[in-house]
């Protein structure tokens, strides 16, 4: 029997940001960057408004384009990152501004965890059998242990007696064909009530 918990089924981890590459050279290289980017920009307006026609104090003017350099680095360091790149539900063009449920959400990967299994052995019994049942299992001893602190293995006697005749029947003999929805509902229902 697998040691996987309820929790561990129920868990979603989101996925860690790409480690920041440093620049090269440096806190220092990147001073002189922004300076010389900063001066780029004032020599190009200076040139600019005197075709123009106009004169701005240089103090003004630099002091303006540093402002600026300072709030674009502000506005970078507090956009949100990028979105992932792989495991999207549709291409970007097909965004229509709303907000998208779906995506990283931890409640739909651990229905999904069950959706698809349940879907692809709803009509091989051999399936459900290796894939299903196994995690029904596990749920009912997860629950027995938070419940009551045993297990199906560690006291058999008190476990059936506590899961009932039809769940113990359904957890330790597989059937011939996978139950309908209808009796995987009635399983999961006094699932519950343990």
């Amino acid at each position: 029997m697998s040691s996987t918990s309820i929790d561990d089924l129920l868990s979603f981890e989101e996925e860690r940001p790409a480690p920041v590459e440093r620049s090269r050279g440096g806190r220092a290289g990147q001073v002189l960057r922004t300076l010389a980017g900063v001066a780029a920009v004032v020599v190009v307006l200076v040139a600019g408004l005197r075709v123009v026609g106009l004169r701005v104090s240089l103090p003004v003017l630099v002091a303006g384009v540093v402002a600026l350099f300072l709030v674009r680095r502000v506005v970078a360091a507090l956009a949100p990152p990028p979105p992932p790149r792989s495991g999207s539900r549709g291409p970007a063009a097909d965004d229509d501004g709303t907000w998208n449920w779906g995506a990283r959400d931890a409640l739909r990967a651990a229905i999904n965890g069950w959706e698809r299994p349940l879907d692809w052995a709803g009509k091989d019994r051999e399936r459900f059998a290796e894939r299903i049942l196994p995690r029904i299992g596990e749920l009912a001893d997860e629950r027995l242990r938070q419940r009551h602190g045993l297990t199906r293995e560690s006291d058999p006697e008190r476990a059936r007696a506590l899961l009932g005749d039809r769940l113990w029947a359904f957890l330790s003999t597989p059937s011939r064909r996978p139950p309908s929805p209808r009796d995987l509902a009635a399983i999961v229902a006094e699932l519950e009530k343990i």
